[in-house]
């Protein structure tokens, strides 16, 4: 597999060049977001091709990291792209970096290639298990993906249609899953890769697909996720946000508290 990962690294070098050459043209540095989501992707399809795998449980762990990938990256490009508007956070970043600005963000757009690897890995050995059979952990794996797609897909329209209200402008979403988690959306993308530890258990090494829901919950709750929407949050929303921040855990859901504003 050695050549695999030789032709990952270079075809990724040239489609992250190319992304950001486009992103400098378009000024919308957001095109960064959907490069490792459908990069992931068209991996996984890549890396199931070349493998020499060929069961049920690797054609289904095709499918769900396939459909995944595909959500995502529709709701990233819908979202962030097609609009024409740049990413507020990549505003502040072009900003706070000054004439350093466009080296950053091609650094940015290339440090994506290794980040798709890292989680490229846990999908791997999901799909290497050719142990015989379907176990009870197959049809659990498939349980967690289906509701972490749903859950996430569901977080994302609840906040697109309350931001689509402008009665709500300035307002914080509190509604479905919203009421229980300030991230609900981050939440299920987290759940959802423990759906390749489960495919993996009954292999020697499945410890080893951990590394997709810890490296994913450091991203997110203390990296790229969290914390760059709780600032953006604050300065948007001021004091509703902080109310909100005192009643509603950040990332597991849970019954909201009563506090009194601070």
């Amino acid at each position: 597999m050695l050549g695999f990962w030789i032709s990952f690294f270079l075809i990724g070098f040239i489609v992250a060049t190319a992304a950001y050459l486009l992103a400098r043209k378009l000024g919308l540095m957001a095109i960064v977001d959907t490069i490792w989501t459908a990069g992931l992707g068209l991996s996984a399809l890549a890396y199931h091709q070349v493998s020499g795998v060929d069961t049920a449980r690797s054609w289904i762990v095709l499918l769900l990291i396939g459909a995944w990938s595909f959500r995502l990256s529709y709701h990233l490009f819908t979202d962030r792209v097609f609009k024409g508007h740049e990413d507020p956070r990549y505003q502040a970043l072009g900003a706070h970096w000054g004439r350093h600005a466009g080296r950053n963000f091609y650094f940015l757009f290339l440090i994506q290639i290794p980040f798709i690897g890292l989680f490229l890995f846990p999908v791997s050995i999901a799909m290497q298990n050719t142990a015989g059979g379907w176990f009870w952990t197959d049809t659990l794996a498939v349980l967690i993906a289906l509701v972490a797609m749903a859950g996430e897909g569901i977080a994302d329209k609840q906040l697109a249609d309350f931001r689509s209200n402008p009665e709500n402008k300035g307002g914080v979403c509190r509604e479905g899953l919203w009421r229980y988690s300030r991230h609900p959306n981050y939440f299920f993308e987290w759940l959802h890769w423990f759906c390749y530890v489960a495919f993996a258990w009954s292999t020697s090494g499945w410890w080893a697909a951990l590394l997709g829901p810890l490296a994913m919950y450091g991203f997110l709750r203390f990296l790229t996720g969290v914390p760059h929407a709780e600032r953006s949050s604050l300065k948007s929303r001021g004091d509703a946000y902080r109310r909100y921040q005192d009643s509603t855990n950040v990332f597991f859901p849970w019954i909201p508290r009563n506090k009194q504003v601070r």
